[in-house]
């Protein structure tokens, strides 16, 4: 009996750790709801013109494309929690990847990007 405990918690501990340090995927609608729970930071990977069209009031702009953006990342709290997005998701999909390997504990990657945020009729400014 012992023994199957043992493995019964070896097993959760393995499934715990296997979620552990991922990038986790939100929608946008989720994204806007936790944000206002946790004291979260909006990161945004997209580059210059498309931050300029329009952006979610309060976020970070690093351009993923910028030959600075690691070491730009390198300056954030690698403790809080990161909501990244990009126009459709693929680019912040790999700037989270990329936040997880540098120690970052806490990232969500915005399912659909801005696109989705925007059709969703979600808060965006273009200031």
């Amino acid at each position: 009996m012992k023994l199957m405990q043992f493995f019964t918690f070896l097993g959760l501990s393995l499934l715990s750790a296997s979620t552990m340090g991922q990038v986790k995927t939100v929608t946008p609608q989720q994204m806007n709801m936790d944000a206002k729970k946790v004291k979260a930071s909006f990161l945004d990977v997209r580059t210059a013109q498309e931050w300029n069209k329009g952006h979610i009031q309060g976020a970070i702009h690093l351009d993923l494309f910028n030959d600075n953006f690691e070491s730009e990342l390198k300056k954030l709290d690698k403790n809080k929690v990161y909501y990244v997005y990009c126009a459709i998701g693929g680019r912040s999909a790999e700037a989270g990847e990329m936040m997880i390997k540098m120690g970052f504990k806490n990232v969500y990657n915005m399912k659909g990007g801005f696109n989705a945020w925007t059709k969703a009729g979600l808060p965006a400014t273009a200031k």
